[in-house]
């Protein structure tokens, strides 16, 4: 089953059409600060991932931490202050300017920026895993830089699921189209290619001793996913890249 997943990547990402590429930036950042009824909707809801993500950070304050995907950096109110605290995100317009950077060591626009020498204690990722194109790759890097006895924490919206399918189409998507007269269904083909079945299946072929949590009743009728997941196996990493 494994080999086939793989066998999907790197995936595509679908265009954008014009009308929604005008719209795509400030849209991109209402959602993540929660700044319409729905956004703020949402943001209530993902406090969960939030929360679930940062359970570890005051014990391991301790130990260098690395975000996948840090976007506004709106993960950072949550987490304990860290010894080092590194955040891939190419998008830097998310967090130009932002308060939040003062906590920041290094900023990296690709994980294959970051010195092969550098290890973390914590890597974690809050709503990210289902928008990148070639997920092996980048679950590789994090377990050859992850320490021996580090921690993967991430989470992730249940994609592919029908509550969240449901979910999404009755509040941001229903906004979106009172707006805009666009189908937010194309911005979620377009941002959403990795279903959290294949993110959760990716993990555990990857990661030992791998942790799933639901915000809801199975995998079906959840809308998030929590993933946590130690020991890596790093011969199976180093034949991922």
């Amino acid at each position: 089953m494994t080999a086939e997943i793989l066998s999907r990547f790197p995936k595509t990402r679908p265009p954008l059409p014009a009308a929604y590429q005008a719209i795509y930036e400030a849209q991109y950042k209402e959602n993540r600060e929660g700044e319409s009824t729905a956004a703020s909707l949402a943001q209530r809801l993902e406090s969960w991932m939030h929360h679930q993500v940062a359970a570890d950070s005051q014990a391991m304050a301790s130990r260098a931490t690395l975000e996948l995907g840090a976007g506004t950096l709106n993960q950072l109110p949550y987490e304990a202050a860290a010894q080092a605290y590194d955040v891939v995100e190419p998008f830097t317009a998310l967090f130009d300017g932002s308060p939040r950077l003062e906590r920041v060591r290094d900023v990296y626009a690709d994980i294959a920026e970051i010195p092969e020498d550098r290890r973390y204690g914590r890597i974690i990722s809050v709503a990210v895993l289902e928008h990148i194109a070639d997920l092996p790759q980048v679950l590789a890097r994090s377990a050859r830089m992850l320490e021996t006895d580090g921690v993967f924490r991430a989470a992730i919206p249940a994609e592919g699921g029908f509550l969240w399918r449901l979910g999404w189409s009755l509040t941001t998507g229903l906004e979106y189209r009172l707006r805009h007269g666009l189908d937010y269904g194309v911005m979620m083909a377009h941002e959403h290619l990795n279903t959290a079945a294949e993110i959760e299946a990716l993990v555990s072929a990857l990661f030992g001793e791998v942790k799933v949590l639901s915000f809801g009743i199975g995998r079906q009728l959840s809308l998030y996913r929590f993933i946590e997941a130690r020991k890596p196996d790093l011969n199976l990493a180093s034949g991922w890249i």
